[in-house]
């Protein structure tokens, strides 16, 4: 008897910022990518089928992206990830105190920092913090 079928793999590949085509929203999506292979006696021999999807994270609809735009949009992801790490030159924007925050607030600008007491919401407190 020979057993022999398929599975898939699912390969996370990023997480970009586009607008929604179902929703029209700006959120995040995630670059996926299927790989389906062919298994003999449950062992993955050579991959027959590969396909890239983005999912919306706010309304969870799935596009199935051609391999050209999944590779451009794989590139656009590592160089945004470049851009934000040049930018922050090693400051930490949620750290206690002055650095790497927005000026001499207490917090160090952090909105959810627990410092600043009797600070109005949306001047640099916790909203969400009574």
């Amino acid at each position: 008897m020979i057993i022999f079928g398929t599975k898939g793999y699912i390969y996370q590949l990023a997480i970009l910022t586009l607008v929604c085509g179902q929703c029209g929203n700006p959120s995040a999506h995630t670059l996926r990518k299927r790989v389906s292979k062919f298994t003999l006696f449950f062992v993955p021999l050579f991959p027959y089928s590969t396909k890239h999807y983005t999912q919306c994270t706010f309304c969870g609809v799935e596009h199935q992206v051609p391999n050209e735009q999944a590779e451009q949009l794989l590139a656009q992801s590592a160089s945004q990830a470049q851009q934000g790490i040049g930018q922050q030159h090693g400051a930490n924007p949620f750290a206690q105190g002055g650095q790497g925050g927005q000026g001499g607030q207490p917090g160090g600008g952090n909105p959810f920092s627990q410092g600043g007491q009797g600070q109005q919401p949306g001047q640099g407190g916790n909203p969400y913090r009574r």
